[in-house]
C-alpha cells in the first residue's frame, strides 16, 4: 500500500504515524484530504471525509482493481472494506455488517450506496436472471427510501431523518439471493413543521413555504423515483395511492378550524372534500373525525365529544404525522416482502450467509434540540459503546485472558452516559414512561423536575435547577446531556407528547373503512371498535429503545467492519478543512485510540485448529495431518518454516499475528497451493470413481457370464426334456415345438435343428418302398426348386407320370396311346416315358388348341388327341433348356428350347378351361416367369426372345388374376 501511494500523500493508515497524538492525526487527515484523498485505515477500520464534489474514484476499473484483494493491497477506500466483510462472509461462512457512523453531513448515506454498488458489482458472474432481479431490487430500494426518508436540513441537502440497517442474503456461491430491511425512528415531525430554508409538507400549498422552480435535476430524481418503484414491484394503483396519501397530507396543511360560539369548525371546507377524494372516504366522516372524538362512557354509552379550537390542531397535526409513518412503514414492508429469501432450505441450498450495512442518522445538536435529537443521540451512544465494546475493551480483555504481553490503553468509556438514558426505573427513557402513564395532568415542566430529583447526582446530566449560575440553560425548559460527542442542551417542550404520540382512535377508523384496499392495509387497528379495551400501547421512546437494542444484539453476532465518517466543514465547501470541527469528531469517535490499540495490537486472531486448518497446506510437516502432540506445536511449525515468529505471540488457545503482511504472505501461498491440490484431489477421486466403476463392470461381466452359462444350460435341460423320446412318437418328434434359443446359441440351435429334421427324414425315408423312392427323388427335386415360389404344386398326391396310359385318368383314349406309345419306342428307342397328359397349347396367334404332351427321356412330343395322337412335333429333349411355371395354382408351363420356339401349354385333366384363353386378348400388363434348367433365364417386362407375344400376355394376365409374385 504504501508503494501505491506517494509519502505527498501522507500515511495511508494512521497506525504508521511516527507518534500517535492528536496533532500529528490531524496534519495527516488534512494533508490527505487537501491532495484528494478522502479514505484513510487505521487497520481494518475506514475513516472517511466528505469531499462534498463528484469523484471519478468509483467507476468499473476501481471496482476490477479491488475484487478479491486483500485489504492493504491498494489504497484506502470503501471498495477495500465492502471486500473484506465480502469475503470473510464467503470464506468462513459468517456473518458480516459494516456500521457508517458520523454526524449528520459526514456522508454516511453515500457512503453505504457505493458499498452496496459494490457488492452488486463482484457478485453473480454468470448473470442468473434470479440474482440480478435481486439486485436490482436491492439497489432500487435505496433511491426509494431516499426519496421518502431523507430531507434538506440546514446541515445536510440529503440527511437521513431515518436509520436503515439492511441485512442481505447470500448463498453457498456468494451470490445475493434477498435481504431485509429496518427501519428506525422516522422523523415524522418533518410533515408538518420545519426549520429555516429546510423541507416539509405542511403550509405548501397555502404558501407558507414556497419551493423555487423545480429544476432539472429535481424532475430526473422524480422520474428515477417512479422507475425504481416499478422495478421494485409496486402495482400502478399502489403508486396511484401513494401519491393520493402525499396529496392528502399536503391538504391537511391548508387546514385552519376557528371557532364558533361553543362548537369548532373548518374554515376551508374544499380541504376537507380534497382530503376525502384523496383518502376514499366521505367529507362528513373526515370532518366528524376532525372536529370531534368518539368516547365510551363507563356505562358503555357511546358519546361524540367537540374539540377545543386547540385540540382539533393537535388531531390534524397528529394525523399528518401520523399518515406519513404509516405510508413510509407501508413502503418498507412492501420492499421486504419482495426481497425476502423465499422458498430456502438449508440443506438444498447450503448455508445462508449475511452482510449487515448499517445507515444511521448521525450524532445531531441543533439550537433546539427536542424529543428527535435526544432519541438521535442515545441510538449513536449505543453503537459507539458497541465499537468500544468490540475494537477497545474486547480486543484488550482478550490479551489479557489469552496471556499475551499487553500495555493498558486508557479509553473513553460511555456505559455511563448508556445507562443515563436506558436504565431501568431511573434513567430518562422510564422517567419519561413513568410520566406518560401517570393519574392526572403531568406537564413537561413536572417531567423535568422528576429528572432533577433523580438524576441530579449524576455527573453527565445538569439543568438550569442543578447549575443555578449556567446561564445558558433556561428554568423549567432546558437540561444537558454531557455525551460523548459533546454537551447537548434539550428543550423538554413537547417531551410528554412525543413520547406518548396519540392518535384519536376516530382517525384509526376513518382510515381502515376508506374503500382504498391500500390505505385500508395500513391501519389494521382500526377494526376495534370504541367499546373494546385494547392494552395501552408502549410509548415512542421505549419502542425505539428496544428496536435498538435488537439492532446492537444483531450487530454484536456478526464479524463488523467500520466506516468512520467525517464533516470536514458547515459550509459544505470541497476546499475548506476546519481543524476545530474535525479535532471534535475525530475526538468523540475514538480514533485516536482506535490507533493506539491497533498499534500496540494485533491484526489477526484465530483459534489454533482453525489456523492450522486454514494453512496446513503450506507447511510440509503438517499436510495433510500432523503428528505432533498438539495443534499449537503444528502452528508453531508452520510460523517456523515461513520465518513469521518475530511477528507472531502464541496465547493460550490463540496465534496472535501482528501484522497483515504477514497473514497475506500466507494467504497468497495458500491461494498458489489450492489449485494444486484441488487437482491432486480430483486425480485421486477420479482414480477411486474409476476404481470402483472397474469393479461394478467386472461384476456385471461375471454376473452376465453366470447368467449366459445358465441360460445355456437350461436351454439344454429344456431341448432334453422336450425332444428326449421322440424315438418313440409317432411322427418322431415332427408336432413338438422347439423351446426358444438365447442369442448366444442360435448359430448351434439352427445346425442342431438341421440335423434333427435330417435324422427325421432318415427315418421317414426308411419306411418308403423302393418302388417309391424315384417318386420321392422327383418331389424332392421339384421341392428343392418350388420352395417358397409356388403355394401348390402336387406334393400331397401321387405322380402317376404317363396320364395318358392310365384307364383311371384316361379311360377313353388310354388304350390307343399305349398302342402309339410302343410305336414310337419301337421307332425312337426311348427307354423311360418322364411325363404324358392332355394340354392345351396356345400359339403365337393367341390361337388355343386341345393337345397331348408325351415326355420321354430321348424326346418331347406334342400330339393331336383327335387325330389318334398323332405326332405334330417332336423336339429332341437335348434342345430343352429350361421350363417356366407362374406362382399361381394354375397348371401353365413353358418348355424353352435352344431354338427359341417355345411351348405354352396348360396342363389339363379332362375338359380345358376355354374361358382362361379367351381372357388372355384383354390382358396388357407384363410379367416375370421363373425359368430352372441349365441356360434358363429371365425377362422383365416387354416382348422376350424365349416365348411368344401370346405366351408374354398369358404370363402377365396370370399374375393380374392369381396376384401372384412375379418369379425373378
Amino acid at each position: 500500500m504504501a508503494e501505491l501511494e506517494g509519502l505527498e500523500f501522507g500515511k495511508s493508515d494512521f497506525v504508521l504515524l511516527d507518534e500517535v497524538t492528536m496533532e500529528q492525526f490531524m496534519e495527516n487527515l488534512k494533508l490527505r484530504f487537501e491532495k484528494g484523498r478522502i479514505y484513510t485505515f487505521i487497520g481494518e477500520v475506514v475513516v472517511s471525509v466528505n469531499p462534498y464534489r463528484e469523484m471519478d474514484i468509483y467507476g468499473k476499473e476501481v471496482v476490477e482493481a479491488y475484487r478479491g484483494r486483500e485489504l492493504y493491497e491498494n489504497p484506502p477506500h470503501l471498495f477495500s472494506v465492502a471486500d473484506a466483510a465480502y469475503k470473510t462472509m464467503k470464506r468462513r461462512a459468517k456473518d458480516t455488517c459494516i456500521v457508517i457512523s458520523g454526524e449528520s453531513g459526514a456522508g454516511k448515506t453515500e457512503a453505504s450506496k457505493y458499498i452496496m454498488q459494490y457488492i452488486a458489482a463482484i457478485t453473480n458472474p454468470s448473470q442468473r436472471a434470479e440474482v440480478e432481479s435481486v439486485k436490482n431490487v436491492l439497489l432500487k430500494s435505496n433511491c426509494v427510501l431516499e426519496a421518502f426518508g431523507n430531507a434538506k436540513t440546514n446541515r445536510n441537502n440529503n440527511s437521513s431523518r431515518f436509520g436503515k440497517y439492511m441485512d442481505i442474503n447470500f448463498n453457498f456461491n456468494g451470490d445475493p439471493t434477498g435481504g431485509h430491511i429496518n427501519n428506525y425512528l422516522l422523523e415524522k415531525v418533518r410533515a408538518w413543521r420545519k426549520v429555516g430554508v429546510e423541507h416539509n409538507y405542511t403550509d405548501l400549498l397555502s404558501g407558507g413555504f414556497f419551493f423555487p422552480q423545480t429544476s432539472s435535476e429535481d424532475r430526473s430524481a422524480h422520474k428515477a423515483v417512479l422507475t425504481a418503484l416499478k422495478v421494485i414491484g409496486f402495482r400502478a394503483q399502489e403508486i396511484d395511492s401513494i401519491y393520493m396519501i402525499l396529496g392528502a397530507i399536503l391538504h391537511l396543511g391548508n387546514l385552519e378550524f376557528a371557532t364558533d360560539g361553543e362548537s369548532v369548525r373548518v374554515t376551508a371546507p374544499q380541504a376537507v372534500e380534497n382530503i376525502a377524494i384523496l383518502t376514499s372516504t366521505t367529507a362528513a366522516d373526515v370532518s366528524k373525525a376532525l372536529l370531534f372524538r368518539t368516547v365510551a362512557t363507563g356505562g358503555g354509552e357511546v358519546i361524540d365529544k367537540g374539540h377545543s379550537e386547540q385540540e382539533a390542531n393537535y388531531g390534524r397535526d397528529a394525523f399528518s404525522k401520523a399518515l406519513y409513518e404509516r405510508l413510509f412503514s407501508w413502503i418498507v414492508s412492501r420492499i421486504n416482502a419482495v426481497i425476502e429469501v423465499k422458498d430456502y432450505n438449508p440443506v438444498l441450498h447450503g448455508k445462508n450467509t449475511v452482510i449487515g450495512v448499517l445507515d444511521i442518522y448521525g450524532f445531531e445538536i441543533f439550537d433546539n434540540n427536542s424529543f428527535e435529537q435526544f432519541c438521535i443521540n442515545y441510538c449513536n451512544e449505543k453503537l459507539h459503546q458497541l465499537f468500544i465494546e468490540l475494537i477497545l475493551r474486547q480486543e484488550q480483555e482478550e490479551y489479557d485472558r489469552e496471556g499475551i504481553p499487553w500495555q493498558h490503553i486508557d479509553y473513553c468509556n460511555n456505559q455511563i452516559i448508556v445507562d443515563l438514558v436506558e436504565q431501568p426505573h431511573r434513567g430518562i427513557i422510564s422517567i419519561l414512561d413513568e410520566a406518560c402513564l401517570g393519574v392526572g395532568k403531568v406537564t413537561d415542566v413536572m417531567c423535568l423536575e422528576s429528572m432533577d430529583s433523580k438524576l441530579g447526582q449524576h455527573p453527565h446530566y445538569t439543568s438550569r435547577k442543578l447549575s443555578p449560575t449556567d446561564k445558558s440553560l433556561e428554568f423549567q425548559r432546558h437540561f444537558r446531556i454531557r455525551h460523548y460527542a459533546g454537551d447537548v442542551t434539550y428543550s423538554v417542550e413537547g417531551f410528554l407528547e412525543k413520547n406518548k404520540d396519540p392518535l384519536f382512535q376516530d382517525f384509526k377508523r376513518l382510515m381502515f373503512n376508506s374503500t382504498n384496499p391500500v390505505l385500508s392495509e395500513m391501519w389494521p387497528e382500526g377494526r376495534l371498535d370504541i367499546t373494546e379495551v385494547t392494552k395501552r400501547p408502549l410509548t415512542a421512546a421505549t419502542l425505539f429503545k428496544n428496536s435498538i437494542v435488537a439492532l446492537v444484539d444483531k450487530l454484536a453476532c456478526k464479524d463488523p467492519y467500520y466506516v468512520r465518517c467525517i464533516k470536514p466543514n458547515e459550509v459544505k465547501s470541497p476546499m475548506l478543512f476546519d481543524d476545530a470541527r474535525c479535532r471534535h469528531q475525530v475526538a468523540y469517535l475514538g480514533l485516536l485510540e482506535n490507533v493506539r490499540v491497533r498499534r500496540a495490537g494485533f491484526a489477526y486472531r484465530q483459534p489454533y485448529n482453525r489456523f492450522l486448518q486454514r494453512y496446513k497446506m503450506t507447511c510440509e510437516y503438517t499436510w495433510p495431518n500432523h503428528l505432533m502432540e498438539s495443534d499449537r506445536e503444528a502452528v508453531e511449525a508452520i510460523v517456523k518454516q515461513h520465518d513469521f515468529h518475530d511477528d507472531v505471540e502464541y496465547g493460550h488457545t490463540k496465534l496472535f499475528v501482528r501484522t497483515p503482511r504477514s497473514l497475506f504472505t500466507l494467504e497468497q501461498e495458500r491461494a498458489a497451493l489450492i489449485p494444486i491440490l484441488v487437482l491432486f484431489l480430483q486425480k485421486v477421486w477420479r482414480g477411486a470413481l474409476a476404481r470402483m466403476r472397474c469393479r461394478r463392470i467386472r461384476a456385471i461381466y461375471r454376473i452376465m457370464s453366470c447368467f449366459r452359462r445358465y441360460k445355456v444350460k437350461a436351454h439344454f435341460w429344456e431341448v432334453e426334456r422336450r425332444l428326449g423320446g421322440v424315438r418313440t412318437m409317432a411322427d418322431y418328434g415332427r408336432s413338438v415345438q422347439w423351446p426358444a434359443a438365447p442369442a448366444a446359441l442360435a448359430h448351434f440351435h439352427a445346425i442342431t435343428q438341421q440335423l434333427y429334421h435330417r435324422w427325421w427324414a432318415r427315418q421317414v425315408v426308411k419306411n418308403i418302398p423302393p418302388s417309391d423312392m424315384a417318386e420321392v427323388r422327383a418331389k424332392v427335386a421339384a421341392l428343392s426348386a418350388l420352395q417358397g415360389e409356388r403355394p401348390t404344386w402336387g406334393c400331397g398326391r401321387v405322380w402317376e407320370r404317363d396320364y395318358l396310359s392310365h384307364v383311371s385318368d384316361s379311360p377313353q383314349t388310354s388304350a390307343h396311346f399305349v398302342q402309339v406309345s410302343k410305336e414310337l419306342k419301337n421307332k425312337d428307342q426311348f427307354s423311360t416315358i418322364l411325363f404324358s397328359g392332355f394340354v392345351r397349347k396356345v400359339n403365337r396367334f393367341n390361337k388355343s388348341t386341345d393337345r397331348a404332351l408325351f415326355i420321354t427321356d430321348k424326346h418331347v412330343y406334342k400330339l393331336e388327341p383327335r387325330k389318334h395322337f398323332r405326332v405334330l412335333k417332336k423336339i429332341p429333349l437335348d434342345n430343352v433348356t429350361g421350363l417356366s411355371v407362374t406362382s399361381g395354382a394354375d397348371q401353365m408351363l413353358v418348355l424353352h428350347t435352344s431354338s427359341k420356339d417355345d411351348i405354352l401349354v396348360c396342363l389339363q385333366r379332362g375338359e380345358l378351361f376355354t374361358q382362361l384363353y379367351e381372357s388372355v386378348n384383354n390382358s396388357k400388363q407384363p410379367n416375370v416367369v421363373r425359368c430352372f434348367g441349365e441356360k434358363c433365364q429371365v425377362n422383365v417386362g416387354g416382348p422376350t426372345p424365349l416365348f411368344s407375344l401370346a405366351a408374354l400376355y398369358w404370363h402377365l394376365w396370370a399374375q393380374k388374376l392369381y396376384s401372384g409374385s412375379c418369379f425373378t
